[in-house]
């Protein structure tokens, strides 16, 4: 059986819940500073979730939502102008501390490192949002706590396909059977589990109804020592309580 080496990780909804009140309100400052008319209240971007990446999701809301709206000769520019904007609000938000990581995150990456398991990320949000989560958590958690970041464009085809995971493990230089990935939605499970990785999920408000068919493990969150997590899906030893490396390892050789 192969030993555990690495966990990587998914950003938005997954190291911090970002969706909601974090990208949904910079897309809307964004459309607002363009004089658009667009408003993407709280059920019409759960919907919007559905398709991974910002440019694609507001593409997806013209085609599907807004069909009356006359498109300019050059979409793509607009839709790249808009997604530029908006990364600059969230940031800004970001900045001010407004979005902080989830319960468990900060905890569990320090035991990670401490234990000697490397760290990766592998996320459809831009390099920029990433770094921004990163720099702006407090306190900050060092990029360099991350061996591998792969991020937005890197490749082709974003999640549910696998491809960002695959790059992930080249950097890394291991085989699935080596990782642990942890997610938040269907989409992002799709994806781990094409590269063959073992998956647990944390849901959040957005996709807690989510099909997790294939995920190891879904909890409410990665827990603390006076909140423990809600398991939701799966199975862990009695009085387990948190996500720890110990845990980790157990589910690694169940697996």
């Amino acid at each position: 059986m192969s030993h555990l080496a690495a966990l990587i990780f998914d950003v938005d909804g997954t190291l911090a819940d970002t969706e909601r009140d974090g990208h949904r309100v910079a897309f809307n400052r964004a459309f607002a500073e363009a004089g658009l008319d667009w408003a993407w209240d709280v059920t019409l971007y759960g919907e919007l979730l559905a398709v991974t990446g910002g440019k694609e999701r507001m593409r997806f809301y013209l085609e599907r939502y807004n069909t009356g709206f006359k498109h300019p000769a050059d979409l793509d520019a607009l839709i790249a102008r808009l997604h530029n904007a908006k990364t600059r609000h969230y940031t800004d938000m970001l900045a001010q501390g407004a979005i902080p990581l989830r319960p468990g995150v900060r905890r569990l990456l320090e035991e990670a490192r401490t234990a000697g398991l490397r760290l990766a990320i592998a996320t459809t949000t831009t390099p920029e949002n990433v770094v921004a989560l990163l720099e702006h958590a407090r306190p900050a958690i060092p990029l360099d706590w991350f061996e591998v970041i792969a991020a937005g464009d890197i490749v082709p085809a974003k999640k549910p396909a696998s491809d960002i995971y695959d790059y992930a493990l080249q950097q890394l230089k291991l085989t699935a059977a080596k990782c642990i990935a942890f997610e938040d939605s269907a989409n992002g499970v799709r994806s781990a589990r094409g590269a063959g990785l073992m998956t647990v999920v944390t849901p959040n408000d957005y996709t807690h109804d989510h099909d997790f068919s294939g995920a190891c493990l879904v909890l409410s969150d990665l827990g603390e020592p006076d909140v423990p997590f809600r398991v939701l899906q799966g199975e862990v030893p009695p009085q387990r309580t948190l996500v720890d490396v110990a845990l980790l390892r157990w589910l690694h050789a169940a697996g």
